[in-house]
């Protein structure tokens, strides 16, 4: 009777677990492509309400309503009027034609709050094209991408009919923001496939099976539609504000992460698939006892990153959220669906290691084997399990040795901020129209620094602020102005709200670069012992203001995530010794992973720096994740101990889990690798430091710094529970 029920209720509790899940990549997948309308790219959105420059930028709007959006179109190679006249044929033509995609059949004349205007250099050999689109247009939804976005295809567009022997670039905020939408544009197809092409390549070789690596992925891509109707509604209901990286970075945990679930739980099943002839039996075996770890590893992963959410940079707040829900529907998954596939084919289920499938040996449990007959089992990480259990002072000694000496790449570290123009890996329009605008026009006129001070301080800001190097002119907001004319001097009055005036700065590199960060650190040191009341903002002030808020952010968010991760594996391996160990090494390997990359940016690379955000967060995934293989090794490690002794039990789980966590560890890295296909600097930057940290965590710090020590420590790893383990 038991029998019949059972053999009936299984195959339908299968069926109906692989239908439900069906559904949920039925809403997700048509919800795929909608990620994009739902993105917020814009630097400045992702700034604290505190920020001096958004305090700024709110003033700013008092005293220009219609803020505008500076869309500037540089052409080199001028030589005669006859070219400037086609220029200035161009612009007119540019302004009166239809706006591609919009609805409305508005021209780009439409949404400027002026029209465009032709302006030459002073050298004569370039013209610079201003157009200034009205911020809410910009922003407008129309279709599946933004009216600025669709502006700005027409203006090349338009450009590229003209068929001149000049050289004309997009650039300013405007084509930045569009080439940023291209780039991000790959998120949803390159980016994917190639980190599922990856995938699959390492698990055919690990596997040695045409089936399972397919039951894997599919559990990967099934877990990623469900993690992206959460954070679909969430950031449409702006609970979140979501960006490309973000979502760059979530697709990359999802698929990552199930796989290394994956592999943690097919390993063990694999095991009792010798030990029990039913596979139901195996199974249930192997999901119980991969439960506590892989619970553990993806705990400790949403831990990590919901303290993101302490984050005052909205971008990583939101990143924390995002990033949970991906390692929520992969620890779901893998444990839900993925076995649910495994099992589909009833008591022939073992034919998904077909060729090789596991053949039921008897009942004999491998925890009676030697040791011995267990590292011989295990081919080379038997070998290397003997090996550090024959010399354990030594290896762990030697392994951080390496890792310090991969660290003393900190010290060429150059993590001071990119500008906005260089966080492209290669040239694209808007650089390249930076590096012309830079070269023949002041570059910071566009996008000025703009200082908010009393009327009644205005003229020492006025000239304290024309005294700082790296400032070309500085002048009152007038009317005329705000309207659009160049700074005449003369007698008009300066505009005044409440008080206060505004006072426009240019600079002479572009407010986008790098070193104009500098500048606007330099106008405040100038302007606030004039006045408390001062306000520094402006596109340049919007690049510092992040860089000061992710320094507050690391000094907040690190210390909580070490401490989040100790008490979770405290809780783990009930131990207070070996937790701290873990933790420590995890802090070197970090280290040891971004003095390597450092040293790759600058050499190989070429990178010309590093987002301060790029540290932070590649300690956020590098230590969350890299604890996982030290989370698989000890939890094991922990199971045998209480059979056979620590240094017994460490040997044992070292041989045992040596190859599935290493092959975790490939996958993940390669997965992260994948980022390297979007052109961003910051996505390449996470790419090579987490990657190489994985494999610098699953091959030095898993293999031979954490079972060096604890073997050379022994039982009292386990302090101060290590009563229970009997050496």
């Amino acid at each position: 009777m038991t029998s019949t029920k059972k053999t009936w209720w299984r195959p339908v509790a299968i069926v109906l677990m692989i239908v439900a899940w069906l559904a949920i990549s039925g809403v997700g997948g048509s919800t795929f492509g909608k990620l994009g309308s739902v993105q917020e790219n814009d630097a400045a959105a992702f700034l604290p309400a505190s920020a001096e420059s958004t305090e700024a930028a709110a003033l700013h709007q008092e005293f220009v309503p219609a803020d505008t959006i500076p869309g500037l179109f540089v052409v080199d190679g001028i030589t005669s009027d006859s070219d400037f006249t086609d220029v200035e044929a161009f612009a007119k033509e540019a302004g009166e034609v239809p706006i591609e995609g919009d609805p409305e059949g508005r021209t780009v004349n439409d949404i400027l709050v002026a029209p465009p205007t032709a302006i030459p250099s002073e050298d004569g050999e370039a013209v610079l094209v201003a157009f200034n689109l009205d911020a809410q247009k910009f922003s407008e939804n129309i279709g599946e991408e933004t009216l600025g976005e669709a502006f700005a295809s027409t203006v090349r567009d338009v450009w590229a009919e003209q068929d001149l022997d000049l050289n004309g670039y997009l650039t300013g905020p405007v084509g930045l923001t569009a080439d940023l939408v291209a780039a991000f544009a790959g998120i949803d197809g390159i980016l994917l496939l190639v980190a599922l092409a990856v995938v699959l390549i390492i698990l055919l070789i690990v596997y040695r099976s045409p089936v399972l690596p397919f039951a894997v992925l599919i559990t990967a891509m099934i877990a990623l539609t469900a993690a992206i109707i959460a954070v679909y509604a969430m950031a449409n209901a702006d609970v979140i504000t979501l960006n490309g990286q973000s979502q760059g970075i979530m697709f990359i945990l999802v698929v990552g992460a199930t796989t290394d679930y994956a592999l943690l739980l097919v390993a063990r099943y694999r095991e009792e698939l010798q030990r029990h002839e039913s596979p139901y039996e195996a199974m249930s075996v192997a999901w119980r006892r991969s439960l506590a770890p892989i619970a553990a590893s993806a705990g400790t992963v949403v831990l990590g990153l919901l303290v993101l959410l302490l984050s005052d940079l909205k971008s990583n707040a939101s990143l924390g959220p995002a990033g949970a829900i991906g390692i929520v529907a992969a620890f779901v998954a893998a444990l839900t669906l993925l076995p649910a596939l495994l099992l589909i084919g009833g008591k022939h289920a073992r034919g998904v290691f077909w060729p090789k499938r596991p053949v039921y040996t008897g009942d004999s449990s491998a925890d009676e084997d030697s040791i011995e007959a267990v590292e011989k089992r295990a081919g080379v990480w038997g070998r290397v399990s003997h090996a550090v259990d024959a010399r354990p002072r030594r290896t762990w000694i030697g392994a951080g040795a390496v890792l310090l000496i991969m660290s003393a790449g900190l010290f060429g570290l150059k993590a001071d901020g990119l500008g906005t123009s260089d966080v492209f890996t290669g040239e694209v329009e808007s650089t390249t129209g930076f590096d012309v605008l830079e070269a023949h026009f002041d570059a910071g006129q566009s996008s000025p620094i703009r200082v908010f001070v009393p009327e009644t301080d205005a003229a020492a800001a006025l000239q304290a602020v024309q005294e700082v190097d790296g400032v070309t002119a500085a002048y009152p907001l007038t009317e005329s102005v705000a309207q659009g004319a160049p700074p005449m001097g003369g007698d008009e009055p300066p505009i005044v709200v409440d008080g206060m005036v505004e006072i426009d700065a240019v600079t002479e590199v572009a407010s986008a670069s790098a070193e104009a960060t500098d500048t606007v650190q330099a106008v405040r040191d100038a302007v606030h012992p004039i006045s408390d009341e001062a306000l520094v903002g402006g596109e340049a002030a919007e690049n510092l203001d992040t860089k000061l808020t992710t320094d507050r952010d690391i000094t907040v968010i690190i210390p909580v995530i070490l401490l989040v991760i100790f008490v979770v594996l405290v809780i783990l391996l009930r131990a207070i010794l070996t937790p701290l160990l873990i933790v420590l090494a995890n802090i070197l390997s970090f280290a040891a992973a971004l003095g390597l990359s450092s040293v790759l940016f600058n050499t190989v690379f070429g990178f010309p720096g590093m987002d301060p955000a790029t540290p932070l967060l590649g300690f956020v995934f590098l230590v969350a994740l890299g604890v996982d293989y030290s989370i698989f090794l000890m939890s094991r490690a922990r199971e045998e101990s209480l059979k056979h002794g620590t240094r017994e039990g460490v040997r044992r789980a070292l041989a045992v889990t040596g190859g599935v966590i290493t092959s975790a560890g490939v996958v993940l890295a390669s997965t992260f690798a994948a980022l390297g296909v979007i052109p961003l600097i910051f996505l390449a930057q996470i790419a090579v430091i987490v990657g190489l940290g994985v494999l610098i965590d699953t091959l030095i710090v898993r293999s031979l710094l954490v079972p060096g020590l604890v073997s050379d420590i022994g039982r009292a790893s386990w302090w101060p529970w290590q009563r229970s383990i009997k050496d």
